[in-house]
């Protein structure tokens, strides 16, 4: 489960936790004394509908403070019926605080769905009128606890409210890295498009030009003709040449330029990016490697976990080379079943994923560790040596 899921359940269970100590206690007050059958039926059946209410509600604002249906009438009618039963056993000795909840539940629901300009506004008259009605309606011997009840139904609003509120900005802070995670995305491909464009445009405009050329020269100077064709031939071998220069220029950047990008990208992510030794003891050859393990660690890190810390550990000893990625977020359970490599492995073709990497590790005579670094982490090692 991750810390969100966590999250999410820690805080359904404590809203709706308020029902049902709002269940318990005016049940308790109900058994421990005789109100009789009528009057016993009539508030019992206030508490089911009210609690119903409440968790229906509660779960619409579980996307957010301000979201639900907002049903006048029909909150309107469930916070009438809240404090006919609280008006009923302020007056008859009852067990006061719990039933002094039964309308603060309804003022929380309600100030869930509403929205931000009103609804404080409105959670500070239903309160009132809830207060107001115990004190008139208990009398004056009940009026030293309605003290209490009346403390009891803010904090059971503010508590319920100020909890979807910190709810709501976990969504939006997730909601804010995963727009980073395609930005990120997004600009990489962008520049990828401006490198070609600026480099093949021209290539592409000049084979245009001289192709119609030639096509005109045919029947009227062959000789002119053929020279033109030849140079546009020459033209696109040309531009075929610079494309695969541009691509594997882009595949098989240095192990620094990989690095710099990774930091940029997990960091516009949000997540806290630390590297540890120097790249430029790294043997060239064995570069564009390590170059593709950071650029497959970091895309792992992305795509499949909740990371909030990716640590990139780089050693250099006499040729002999390791470089260590590690970064915590990821699931238990999957973290144990080695998902990255699976779940990455031939999604873009031969040499792509974990399987990719360890190919072209071993042709070096290197090789791949992956699996699961502490309780919630995920670690992904590649070694490899100049001669090896």
């Amino acid at each position: 489960m991750t810390p969100l899921s966590r999250l999410r359940r820690y805080t359904w269970w404590s809203v709706a936790a308020g029902g049902a100590v709002v269940g318990f206690g005016t049940a308790l007050d109900l058994v421990s004394h005789g109100y009789g059958l009528v009057k016993s039926l009539s508030v019992a059946s206030a508490v089911v509908l009210v609690i119903v209410q409440h968790t229906r509600y509660m779960r619409q604002a579980m996307g957010g403070l301000g979201r639900g249906e907002r049903r006048r009438w029909e909150h309107a009618a469930t916070f009438a019926v809240a404090l006919a039963a609280w008006a009923v056993m302020s007056g008859s000795n009852g067990f006061l605080p719990a039933w002094a909840l039964l309308p603060a539940l309804v003022v929380a629901h309600v100030g869930a769905v509403l929205p931000a300009r009103s609804r404080w506004p409105v959670v500070a008259v239903m309160s009132v009128l809830a207060i107001a009605t115990g004190g008139v309606f208990g009398g004056a011997d009940a009026r030293p606890a309605m003290v209490l009840a009346a403390a009891m139904i803010v904090a059971l609003v503010f508590a319920d409210l100020v909890q979807l509120w910190i709810w709501q900005l976990v969504l939006r802070q997730e909601q804010g890295r995963k727009t980073a995670e395609a930005l990120a995305v997004a600009e990489e491909r962008l520049r990828f498009a401006a490198d070609l464009h600026d480099i093949q445009g021209h290539h592409l405009q000049a084979i245009a030009l001289k192709g119609e050329l030639a096509q005109r020269l045919i029947g009227r100077d062959d000789d002119l003709a053929r020279q033109h064709a030849g140079e546009v031939a020459e033209l696109a071998r040309t531009a075929l040449r610079e494309t695969r220069d541009v691509v594997q220029g882009y595949r098989r950047a240095s192990l620094g330029t990989e690095i710099t990008n990774a930091v940029g990208v997990l960091r516009a992510a949000g997540i806290e990016t630390t590297v540890e030794g120097d790249a430029v003891g790294v043997p060239p050859p064995l570069q564009p490697l390590f170059g593709a393990l950071v650029r497959e660690g970091t895309t792992n890190v992305l795509r499949h976990s909740r990371a909030r810390r990716c640590d990139v550990v780089i050693s250099a000893d006499d040729g002999q080379v390791c470089v260590r990625l590690v970064n915590d977020g990821v699931p238990p359970d999957l973290a144990g079943a080695d998902f990255a490599g699976a779940d990455l492995a031939g999604t873009d073709g031969a040499g792509s994923g974990l399987a990719g990497l360890r190919d072209r590790f071993s042709t070096f005579g290197g090789r791949i560790e992956a699996g699961p670094a502490g309780v919630d982490g995920f670690e992904l090692v590649g070694r490899a040596g100049v001669g090896r």
